[in-house]
């Protein structure tokens, strides 16, 4: 099995600016090889057919990317509108700053098959290709943002994967999300 990087993962993991929030200590390059190298602790499935998460032991200084909302930290957060991408619509999104999250234990890249990618107009030669990571304490997924899961019911157009929306899931992303927050 082969894995690359897409380029809307790598503009988000190893972004220009260096940001404390992106993997650290480790170049694009590196985390590609090692993940081509080193087998997965476990692998979980996706959200769809298409999606897997290979859980890793974190080999660097990256932080969690989530942080519980609790009455000490909740004057930190903070909310804007934001795209991903100059093609996307700007959504609402909250993220704390100002505080400092513990080093994560594990990393779970995200990955899609050829096929889907494809579909959604990037073409690959490896098998997988990463599209993103969460940063986390225990090897299990963290939920995707009841605004991602709205974004991929929307399809490709929209910068979705056009898979439709799971009402369950939805309501226990939102659980979630309403008790924690990503960081800046």
């Amino acid at each position: 099995m082969s894995i690359v990087l897409t380029e809307f993962a790598r503009a988000r993991l190893f972004p220009r600016d260096g940001r404390r929030t992106a993997i650290q200590d480790c170049s694009a390059e590196d985390f590609v090889g090692h993940l081509n190298r080193q087998l997965p602790e476990v692998v979980l499935d996706g959200y769809a057919p298409f999606c897997k998460l290979h859980v890793h032991r974190n080999w660097t200084a990256t932080r969690c990317s989530v942080i519980a909302i609790s009455e000490a930290n909740r004057h930190l957060l903070r909310s804007g509108y934001e795209a991903r991408t100059r093609e996307e619509l700007a959504v609402l999104g909250r993220w704390f700053e100002g505080v400092e999250p513990p080093r994560a234990t594990y990393l779970l890249p995200i990955l899609y098959d050829r096929a889907q990618l494809a579909r959604e107009g990037t073409a690959i030669e490896a098998d997988w290709g990463i599209v993103g990571c969460l940063y986390t304490l225990e090897p299990r997924e963290i939920p995707m943002a009841p605004i991602t899961m709205l974004r991929n019911a929307l399809g490709v157009a929209e910068g979705g994967s056009g898979v439709p929306l799971d009402r369950a899931a939805y309501r226990r992303s939102v659980e979630f999300w309403e008790r924690h927050a990503n960081w800046r």
